[in-house]
């Protein structure tokens, strides 16, 4: 699976742990920066990853701020991307199941790696359900 990774200063450490571990477990990783905790404009990140997945480059994002929050709305900005900024691991299960969302958007100031690992795992793994939220995932794509 290739997936594009891309975090700002305060998801830095987070990103650079997730890299590695993807890394370890087989996936092909687009790495779009940030590449130290000095400061810089989340969206310029979030726009790297989005058009990686949208250009057909990537199967799936992984964004990392402070908090989650500014990557989200970032990334939600562009038709086709479903960015789901997740707190839990149901919130990742569910993301992907209900939602077929392409990114899981992750705070790097409230997430030890080991939790980060599982969301981002569960993100990964779970096919989306289609069914009944197939209609709904036309419309948001009809907007």
């Amino acid at each position: 699976m290739i997936i594009s990774i891309a975090a700002d200063h305060g998801g830095f450490s987070l990103k650079q742990h997730l890299v590695a571990f993807l890394e370890r477990h087989g996936h092909e990783l687009l790495d779009r920066g940030c590449s130290s905790e000095d400061s810089v404009d989340y969206p310029d990140y979030a726009l790297l990853v989005v058009r990686d997945i949208l250009a057909g480059h990537a199967d799936f994002g992984v964004l990392v701020c402070g908090t989650g929050i500014g990557m989200s709305i970032a990334a939600n900005r562009h038709a086709g991307i479903r960015a789901a900024l997740v707190h839990r691991d149901e919130y990742a299960k569910l993301a992907r199941e209900h939602n077929d969302a392409n990114i899981i958007c992750l705070g790097g100031r409230f997430f030890s790696p080991t939790e980060a690992e599982r969301m981002v795992t569960t993100f990964l793994s779970t096919p989306f359900g289609g069914g009944r939220h197939e209609r709904r995932i036309k419309k948001l794509d009809a907007c």
